[in-house]
């Protein structure tokens, strides 16, 4: 027997209904029949069993009647049913159609969040192109007023008027000058005005053998020129981002971490900041002693730097230990004989001058001397300053003869190179001076400046240890009452800082060559 459909049993059910229909009709006409002919006869003989069969017809009735309606219950239910899956179907399709438009809305919400995120990687471009805009409209503002920053730099240069040079002087120009050959800001030993190392030269001597990251070059290389001019408010920022990206790709105990540190901290020395340049050394002392060990030189440059830095605060007795601690480094790794190992010794003659050991400061001085005319040879510009911190040393004992030798030595030598051998018409400026202090009271034979050999022309050599020495000399002839020596020196020495050179310098160095063999020099 096969299960029949819905629609089957609705169909058979209303056969059935009509069946019982006409069944019921029947029964209740047989039913009207029976009772009629037992109310027209009066006791028939077989009225028992026609009441028998109307009560049997009666039930039959009965049962037909709960038939029908039971199949009315059935039909009712059928109709429901069929109301029940036609809402079942439309509902379906809805749940169908609501899959579609969910499917289709994921789609385009994927679709809507790629493009978003696209939006935003430009948005970040963006961004970055303005930062780097505003960045270099910032530079271009700064680049607009070089010529007025180097006049700004030689007014502080002049602010001295001590013809003694000291450990540390006015030198906001000088700290900026160049970098020792491992790879720190220094400060000259004269108070005359020197040219910074070009930038190119700058970066190389900063990095120190240490490779920089492609990546990090260029904002390396601006903290170097921007350094070097001493526009702080610029390199400040660019040295702290610098430093912050080594640290992310490289880690902080790293060499190139620890000359950054080094950079940034002599900033800040020069700013007069000098906890944090404190604090930055060390770390950098402790970062090279930790990578490199600690007889390297660099580690030796640190110390130097930490020992300036000690005795820019007047802390000379704190000060000298770091700096022996790199010349013993020095010593041990270049040789005693080594150049770097002379500048060594005239930082260490600073910090013992200003502590008034004078022997100690003329055994350094002379041995910085000997190292220099040895291994560099009498014309190197490094003589003539170490002669001139010398000169300076014995100025302040009152050691007045000595001094004047070596200030003429350096004057005389100078004025060679430029000017060719000493005769008659051909006389250094400290000879022609003593000359016009000789015929000062002479009105008749005394001549103005200009006819004076070359002198004049000597005031244009670029060589801030000339200029410094003019100045010391003149200043030792005034303490001899010899005060129309003085002021033709003095007035050599202003017209060295006015006039621009047209000729290299007697010293035979380039800017960079001031900057690294500075005996003053810190790293």
């Amino acid at each position: 027997m096969t299960a029949l459909t819905q629609e089957e049993v609705a169909t058979h059910t209303r056969t059935v209904v009509q069946g019982l229909e006409a069944l019921r009709n029947e029964h209740n006409s047989i039913l009207s029949g029976i009772s009629s002919t037992l109310s027209s006869a009066h006791h028939p003989p077989d009225s028992n069993v026609i009441a028998e069969k109307a009560g049997i017809l009666q039930r039959s009735l009965d049962q037909i009647e709960l038939g029908l309606s039971e199949a009315q219950i059935m039909l009712a239910l059928a109709s429901h049913l069929q109301t029940v899956e036609a809402e079942k179907q439309k509902l379906r399709a809805q749940v169908r159609r609501l899959c579609q438009e969910n499917a289709w809305l994921r789609d385009e919400l994927a679709s809507t969040q790629q493009k978003l995120q696209a939006s935003e990687q430009h948005v970040a471009q963006l961004e970055e192109d303005k930062k780097h805009l505003e960045f270099m409209s910032t530079i271009k503002k700064y680049d607009a007023d070089v010529q007025d920053s180097e006049s700004s730099m030689e007014e502080k240069k002049d602010k001295s008027d001590d013809p003694v040079v000291d450990l540390f002087p006015d030198d906001d120009a000088d700290d900026r000058a160049g970098l020792k050959r491992s790879g720190d800001f220094g400060s000259q030993a004269s108070l005359a005005a020197m040219s910074p190392t070009p930038p190119s030269q700058f970066a190389q001597q900063v990095n120190a053998g240490y490779e920089i990251p492609a990546r990090l070059r260029t904002l390396h290389n601006l903290v170097i020129q921007y350094a070097s001019q001493g526009r702080y408010e610029v390199a400040v920022p660019l040295c702290k981002q610098a430093l912050e990206d080594l640290e992310k790709t490289s880690g902080h105990d790293h060499p190139d971490v620890a000359t950054m540190l080094n950079i940034l901290a002599l900033v800040y020395r020069d700013q007069n900041k000098y906890k944090e340049a404190a604090n930055l050394l060390n770390d950098a002392l402790a970062i090279r002693e930790k990578t490199l060990g600690e007889n390297h030189p660099a580690v030796a440059a640190t110390l130097n730097n930490l020992a300036v830095l000690y005795g820019k605060r007047g802390k000379y007795k704190e000060a000298e230990p770091l700096c022996k601690r790199a010349l013993e480094i020095r010593e041990k790794v270049l040789g005693r004989d080594h150049p770097d190992v002379a500048k060594q010794l005239n930082n260490l003659a600073l910090l013992c001058q200003n502590q008034g050991k004078y022997e100690e400061v003329e055994r350094y001085y002379q041995r910085a001397l000997e190292i220099y005319e040895t291994k560099l040879g009498p014309d190197d510009p490094n003589v003539a300053k170490t002669k001139n911190n010398l000169a300076s040393a014995y100025l302040k004992q009152g050691k007045y003869k000595e001094a004047e030798i070596l200030y003429k030595q350096v004057l005389t030598r100078a004025h060679e190179r430029e000017f060719g051998a000493i005769d008659g018409d051909n006389k250094p400026i400290w000879q022609v001076a003593e000359e016009r202090e000789e015929n000062k009271n002479k009105v008749k034979d005394s001549a103005p400046y200009g006819e004076y050999g070359g002198w004049h022309k000597a005031a244009k050599v670029d060589s801030p240890t000339v200029t410094t020495t003019l100045k010391n000399l003149g200043a030792l002839y005034r303490r001899q009452g010899k005060y129309e020596a003085a002021e033709t020196l003095e007035d050599c020495a202003i017209r060295s800082r006015k006039e621009p050179p047209n000729f290299p310098s007697p010293m035979g160095s380039t800017s960079s060559q001031r900057s690294q063999d500075d005996p003053r020099h810190t790293e």
